[in-house]
């Protein structure tokens, strides 16, 4: 039987700025697993296009080397072919959502793959309940959260059982839970005889799934090493400009009442806060808790009951600048630079370098925004949204998300910066080792509050992660 996958000195970079993948070259047989790591835009993602066809079927570029699926060169096959032994999990999967229904994204794949009424059926009803998604079954994919669209793209995947399952970061809105619970399924996989390729930032949940091999990417895509640094890099330079807007004074962000009503659904239920500014705030809760659409109130994008207002003012409504869960929705310029700049009329060009050398987006200035890795793009998306200078703070869905640690420590590191001079930073995450980094912790389940206090209390609080039906894995540290 041949490997069912085999690359040869495979790279490819874009036309438009020239970055992608550097040269690889690896082996896999049926039962293997390889994980592949690497800093936010060292190629990931390009590699996982080229592992399923979309890379050159799809996107135009200049490929080197070959790559082979069960024994026959992907180039040469025509797409159809390659996906129907090669599934892909976008790490946006809002990019592959089709259908109107759940239930129907699931069906489509399984009915292209020719399968009988019974067997459609039967796959359907074990990858709703494998991801937890029966009773969203009628539900349109537009209206699921980010997380619960990433474990319907999984479970339309799942279910197709490619002989080669490539997963480009598939925890990263997962909850705890649903994470490691789908890492323990992946061991099914593996036994089942099928390859698995996972492109993953949170690595520590794959310690469960014994036998996977590691390649990790060290090129920015042109084949230029990188200097790889796991930790905190200061720009003395940087540093010394001290462009964060000047100091705040103290205010209170006050919620009464906040209710949002979507249908019949309920998925915020007459939450009372009070946050202060100054503070980092981390949001937490499973998939599908309303951690997106508090954020969204908070910004005024999302109607909604109750009282949102500065010291208690309800005609002061909060002005906080929004990053998005998926920056493709709000990226829509043709370079780095028209994008952060866009509508503003005399930029401050000092504050402009700063945000670009404060979050590594220098060397992409010239490059179109949705050209970039995920990462990058939320670090665009961010930049754009800190040009805009928001009084009271700004608001953060999945910041982490395509970040590697030490992408995650710079925009610690700025936020932190944020809230010393007074800003409100409030961030939704699944990334609990993040959210321990915060001042406090916002814990919500089904719409509702169940905990909110300082980050150490919270996280020794064992009956409110239960309530939330949140496990805290064993390699996070509470917070001191």
């Amino acid at each position: 039987m041949p490997e069912i996958l085999r690359t040869d000195q495979l790279g490819f970079s874009y036309p438009q700025h020239r970055n992608g993948l550097g040269q690889v070259s690896f082996a896999l047989e049926h039962g293997q697993g390889l994980l592949v790591t690497g800093p936010s835009g060292s190629g990931k993602s390009t590699l996982t296009r080229c592992l399923t066809g979309l890379i050159p079927h799809l996107y135009n570029g200049f490929l080197n080397g070959r790559v082979w699926l069960d024994g026959s060169r992907t180039d040469q096959m025509p797409l159809w072919q390659v996906v129907e032994k090669a599934g892909l999990v976008f790490q946006n999967p809002a990019a592959q959502m089709l259908a109107p229904t759940v239930e129907d994204e699931i069906i489509f794949g399984l009915e292209n793959n020719g399968l009988s009424a019974n067997q459609v059926g039967e796959r359907l009803e074990a990858a709703l309940l494998q991801f937890g998604l029966s009773e969203l079954r009628t539900r349109s994919p537009r209206t699921l959260s980010g997380g619960e669209q990433q474990k319907l793209a999984l479970a339309a995947i799942t279910a197709r059982r490619p002989d080669l399952l490539v997963l480009d970061e598939p925890l990263s809105m997962l909850d705890p839970t649903a994470a490691a619970d789908f890492v323990v399924s992946l061991a099914d996989v593996l036994q089942a005889g099928r390859g698995l390729v996972i492109c993953e930032h949170r690595r520590e949940y794959l310690d469960l799934l014994p036998g996977l091999s590691e390649m990790r990417l060290e090129t920015n895509g042109n084949g230029k090493l990188l200097a790889i640094r796991e930790g905190k890099e200061a720009d003395p330079a940087v540093v010394k400009a001290q462009q964060v807007p000047d100091i705040l004074s103290s205010f209170q962000l006050e919620i009464h009442g906040l209710h949002v009503q979507l249908g019949e659904n309920a998925v915020l239920k007459h939450l009372d806060l009070g946050l202060q500014g100054g503070k980092i705030v981390a949001v937490v809760g499973r998939n599908g808790a309303g951690k997106t659409t508090l954020l969204r109130a908070l910004a005024g994008l999302q109607a909604y009951e109750g009282v949102v207002g500065i010291d208690g003012d309800p005609q002061r409504p909060p002005k906080f600048g929004m990053v998005f869960q998926n920056p493709d929705l709000q990226l829509f310029n043709d370079s780095v630079r028209s994008e952060i700049l866009y509508r503003i009329v005399q930029p401050d060009e000092a504050y402009y370098q700063w945000l670009l050398h404060m979050l590594k987006l220098a060397p992409y200035e010239n490059t179109p925004p949705l050209l970039l890795s995920e990462g990058e793009k939320r670090r665009v998306a961010l930049a754009t949204t800190l040009m805009h200078r928001p009084t009271h703070g700004v608001l953060l869905d999945e910041p982490s998300l395509g970040q590697d640690l030490f992408h995650k420590t710079i925009l610690m590191d700025l936020m932190r910066q944020l809230a010393q001079a007074g800003r409100l930073i409030i961030l939704a995450t699944h990334d609990l080792e993040l959210a321990g980094q915060a001042d406090e912790i916002i814990l919500m389940e089904g719409g509702d509050l169940v905990a909110h206090g300082k980050a150490a209390e919270i996280f020794s609080a064992g009956a409110a992660w239960q309530t939330a039906g949140i496990t805290i894995p064993s390699w996070v540290a509470a917070p001191c």
